[in-house]
């Protein structure tokens, strides 16, 4: 047997990556029977056949895995934001920093498409996020502002994560050319993009690293959570946690409260506050129901 890399999967066969280059092989029937659902991004073992295609007979222990889409061994997480056409969604980012947080994944936040922002736009997403996650603006139509962003994937495997059309193949493709991935128009009617990767492929940079295209990172039930597990999940929480009048409290109506006390300050932003009450009560309805 030989070690390999999965790095796409499509109708049950995948390509692994191994010494000898690319073997397209199958899941051995223990998986299915199992329902072990193999992943791009997953270190294997492989059997390879007389025909040079190859069987999936081990799974080295993976460090962190997702189900939707199906990806596993990520060192880090880059969430791509629109700053214009469509507008950026705050409340959708700060879901999807809460599952990166849960998993205890490194994250990095893109702003795309400064070409179309303003610089209110621009200070706006500073002011919440600049001095909680490391923080690049750029555009993936231009490259402007792409150099930054490639310092923070050297040598790591990264997942992008975003809504629709927020210009994540387009970024992709200006990362390395010779993906020439499929790029979708945004619809004019809902302000979305015309959602265009179909699988999850792992590609290597040019600069160093590798990048998952991965079409299922779009939004995430936060809610897989706990109540109490919430508050960690927002790392701008942490000085005042256990600073409360009350041991229990969950920073939402109680008395004494150090966290609400840093939001009146304006030291915690107002807008990711809101979000943590938000997720919280979907969560408390979620439980109870």
């Amino acid at each position: 047997m030989i070690s390999g890399l999965i790095t796409k999967g499509i109708g049950g066969f995948y390509d692994v990556r191994t010494p000898d280059g690319i073997v397209i092989c199958k899941g051995r029937g223990l998986f299915r029977k199992d329902n072990f659902i193999l992943s791009v991004g997953d270190e294997v073992m492989i059997e390879v056949e007389k025909d040079g295609t190859g069987t999936i007979r081990e799974i080295i222990p993976r460090k962190n895995a997702f189900i939707r889409p199906p990806v596993a061994n990520l060192d880090q997480i880059v969430i791509v934001i629109s700053l214009a056409r469509p507008a950026p969604n705050f409340t959708i980012l700060d879901r999807l920093l809460v599952m990166a947080e849960k998993s205890q994944i490194d994250i990095v936040i893109g702003f795309n498409k400064i070409d179309l922002a303003s610089s209110e736009d621009m200070s706006k997403a500073a002011e919440i996020y600049g001095n909680i996650y490391p923080t690049v603006f750029f555009c993936g139509k231009s490259g402007e502002g792409i150099e930054s962003l490639e310092e923070h994937l050297k040598n790591r495997r990264t997942a992008f994560a975003g809504p629709s059309g927020v210009g994540k193949s387009t970024l992709l493709n200006r990362l390395h050319g010779q993906i020439r991935m499929e790029t979708g128009n945004i619809s004019e009617k809902t302000s979305r993009g015309k959602h265009t990767t179909r699988h999850v492929e792992l590609f290597e940079m040019p600069f160093g690293g590798m990048v998952f295209d991965t079409p299922g990172f779009t939004s995430f039930d936060v809610l897989d959570a706990e109540e109490d597990e919430l508050q960690y999940c927002f790392p701008e929480f942490a000085p005042y946690i256990g600073k409360c009048r009350f041991n229990s409290c969950r920073h939402i109506n109680e008395p004494g409260c150090a966290v609400k006390d840093a939001v009146s300050q304006g030291i915690v932003h107002s807008s990711r506050y809101h979000s943590y009450v938000s997720f919280y009560q979907e969560i408390n309805l979620k439980r109870r129901y």
